[in-house]
């Protein structure tokens, strides 16, 4: 073959080129990793390195005096870590999803997620505490060993105990009981009447009308009409409030007696006995309003340092491990767990020193929140502190991750700040998400019984107020806030004391 009146040769030969590429060392993989990591984890990441790098020591808290100076001794790949950070995060490929949608269970109010009232369920808050360390199950079989002597029946209900769900609800057919014991159907359901009297009561049901009848039955308030308004939840879950009156042959003050009576029942007894851990929650930073003679009341941001980890690399154990050592690969551990010692140390000042970079930025951005409240929330998403930090988007990302900021206003993860923006009237400024939210919200909570908002009507209003919004955006932002229509609100307010359709359709 030829090209250009020339042969040409196929065979293997060498070339050589250059080029630039960021490398990603381990070292600067683990800096970025521990950009994303929350309190508790990093503790965790810590405590791991502790106890295997003997040169790595914590600094006791009540030691005043500085850490001593840490040698040169750390590779050239991990010796500016500031700027690798940025840049190493733009090289792993797909920069982390942005914060560019809504933060769903935020509730729309803009404050931070409080507990309920602990009595709201009406179980005594006491039972709660004295049931914290017993599971269901062995709450239930110390009642069997009281109650059921007969082996046989025993049998029977330490299997049905089996089948027990958190919720104390019973999972499974009787009928495939019966079969897999090898015993007749009426006594498997004669031993289910039995454990269905055991407390708390409830428990061993299969429908959410049987619980709620057996708690009713347990405080003799069974009665025809309640049994009625038992047979009819799916009424009470769509608020069909006249066929609600016809069913059960009451007038609406007594169906509102009887809807309270059910909202202070439990419809799932076991989960009591069923304890989630507390997550705990550490703020990484400190917002505090403070007063200056001569710039007035500004904002000041600081980080938690008694959270920071306090170490430091043990110089003097590195002499006398160094001097001692005879063999290639011994010194060649102790050289690289010293590295690692530094390294550490230097990463864990940057993560400190990037957090408060962005939490600063985020309180300048979001002043006007915490002056006046959520309402004057502006949209802000990560392209926006990037740009003002000089960092890039995914690392934004992952210092906001997990990490908390203490305000005035309550605990706040650092991604509530970041919400899209709603289009204003001409001329003026975009309106947050969160705003629109909080501000629809409002207005629900303020309408009349008789004159519910509709979406449409909702729209007009906030239009009115300068918030150019679509129809199905603020169904989308109704329905986020799980508040329900206006025909639902309309039904749930004619009869005081209706659960909401979450509660009644549990």
């Amino acid at each position: 073959m030829a090209v250009n009146g020339r042969p040409m040769t196929l065979a293997p030969r060498l070339q050589l080129g250059q080029r630039q590429a960021l490398v990603m060392t381990p070292q600067l993989q683990q800096a970025i990793k521990l950009l994303q990591l929350s309190q508790l984890e990093l503790a965790s990441y810590v405590e791991h390195e502790l106890e295997t790098n003997p040169l790595l020591a914590e600094q006791p808290r009540d030691e005043d005096t500085p850490a001593p100076e840490l040698p040169v001794a750390a590779p050239d790949a991990i010796a500016d870590t500031a700027a690798a950070l940025s840049d190493g995060a733009a090289a792993l490929g797909e920069a982390d999803d942005r914060w560019a949608g809504e933060y769903i269970d935020r509730g729309g109010d803009g404050m931070p997620a409080r507990g309920g009232n602990i009595d709201a369920d009406g179980i005594d808050p006491m039972s709660r505490i004295a049931q914290a360390d017993l599971s269901l199950q062995q709450h239930v079989l110390a009642q069997i060993s009281a109650e059921i002597a007969d082996p046989v029946d025993r049998m029977i209900a330490v299997r049905l105990v089996e089948l027990l769900e958190p919720s104390g609800w019973l999972a499974g057919d009787v009928g495939e009981i019966a079969a897999g014991l090898e015993v007749e159907h009426a006594h498997i359901e004669s031993v289910l009447a039995r454990l269905r009297q055991l407390d708390p009561p409830g428990l061993f049901s299969r429908t959410l009308a049987e619980c709620l009848a057996a708690q009713l039955a347990d405080r003799n308030r069974l009665d025809p009409a309640m049994q009625a308004l038992l047979d009819n939840l799916d009424l009470l879950a769509r608020r069909d409030v006249p066929a609600l009156l016809r069913r059960c042959g009451v007038d609406a003050e007594d169906m509102a007696g009887m809807v309270a009576e059910l909202r202070a029942l439990d419809p799932k007894p076991g989960l009591r006995f069923h304890h989630e851990p507390v997550r705990v929650v550490i703020p990484d930073v400190f917002l505090r309003r403070v007063r200056h003679p001569e710039l007035g009341e500004t904002w000041e941001v600081e980080l938690n340092t008694d959270a920071l980890p306090r170490l430091l690399a043990d110089r003097r154990y590195y002499a006398t491990l160094s001097r001692d050592a005879r063999s290639r690969e011994a010194k060649e551990f102790i050289t690289e767990r010293w590295q690692t010692a530094n390294w550490l140390i230097k990463a864990l000042d940057q993560r400190a020193n990037t957090i408060l970079k962005v939490a600063r930025e985020i309180a300048l951005q979001q002043e006007g929140f915490f002056r006046h409240g959520v309402s004057a929330l502006r949209p802000l998403v990560l392209r926006d502190v990037a740009v003002a930090t000089g960092l890039h988007e995914s690392t934004v990302s992952r210092v906001t991750a997990n990490k908390f900021m203490a305000t005035p206003r309550g605990l706040f993860e650092l991604k509530y700040f970041f919400t899209s923006s709603v289009p204003a009237a001409s001329g003026s400024e975009s309106v947050s998400a969160e705003a629109v939210r909080s501000r629809m919200r409002r207005l629900i909570d303020a309408e009349r019984p008789d004159a519910t908002l509709s979406d449409d009507r909702l729209v007009e209003l906030l239009r009115a107020e300068g918030i150019e919004i679509a129809r199905r955006t603020v169904a989308k932002y109704r329905e986020a806030m799980r508040i329900p229509s206006s025909v639902q609100r309309r039904r749930e307010k004619s009869l005081p004391g209706l659960p909401p359709p979450t509660e009644a359709a549990a």
